[in-house]
């Protein structure tokens, strides 16, 4: 939630920020008074304020007078240098792997001690997916945030080790065991998932890594039903696409 901004001496502007930062993962379509509560900022000031937002395409006001991110956000997020260079790259590769695979295919970076998805590729099977681009999941059971988490800082990854929140019943919230894999990602350039963020659905992620001086920049993964079949394939599509990405940064 955005701060007090309702304090004498609260700029405009900082009173649309925090109207924006009203918005995150858990929070992703709100009332007035919600965001107005949210971003602690008057309901008749924070209706003023709203409707020139709306009027912007910062935001967008649904049929249930409820609002949501407009495009504007999104689209002006893109133009971020590290992360709009990044997806204009890696989307000719991104559509290599959903040819190969038929799968969902994720981009990712690390946002602090979150993955932000900056692209996906919708695929034909049925697992459950829970991402979308612009969004954030936990790293610990995702196979993009594993790749990431194991490439993160030793702070992030301490951090995040003593804090495993359990998602499904698989997610994995023993550190020791959760540490193992992350050296294994580190050593063999892949992470997997088993059901560990959504039941029914299993990932396979590979490191991005910049050619010019060797940093992972981001992880490419895909979703898909079961990893008991088609693995070796998958993980070679990822390679390929992870390799032509990270030559072209």
């Amino acid at each position: 939630m955005a701060g007090n901004t309702s304090v004498p001496g609260a700029t405009v502007a900082s009173r649309l920020l925090a109207l924006l930062g009203a918005f995150d993962e858990r929070h992703r379509s709100l009332t007035l008074s919600e965001i107005a509560r949210r971003a602690a900022v008057p309901v008749p000031t924070a209706h003023r304020l709203v409707r020139e937002l709306v009027g912007g395409g910062a935001l967008q006001r649904w049929d249930d007078d409820r609002y949501v991110i407009g495009p504007m956000v999104w689209e002006a997020g893109l133009l971020a240098p590290m992360q709009g260079g990044l997806r204009q790259v890696a989307e000719p590769f991104l559509h290599d792997v959903y040819a190969a695979t038929m799968a969902t295919v994720h981009l990712a970076v690390r946002d602090g001690d979150e993955v932000l998805y900056l692209h996906r590729v919708r695929g034909r099977c049925s697992a459950p997916i829970v991402s979308t681009a612009g969004s954030r999941l936990p790293m610990h059971c995702t196979g993009v945030g594993k790749v990431l988490l194991a490439h993160a800082p030793d702070d992030v990854r301490s951090r995040l080790l003593a804090t495993l929140e359990r998602v499904t019943p698989y997610t994995i919230t023993r550190p020791a065991t959760l540490r193992a894999q992350l050296d294994r990602v580190c050593r063999d350039g892949v992470a997997t998932t088993s059901e560990e963020m959504t039941l029914g659905s299993c990932s396979l992620a590979v490191p991005v890594v910049q050619s010019s001086d060797g940093a992972v920049v981001a992880a490419i993964g895909v979703v898909v039903g079961s990893l008991k079949h088609d693995r070796q394939r998958l993980v070679g599509a990822l390679q390929v696409a992870a390799r032509g990405i990270g030559r072209l940064l």
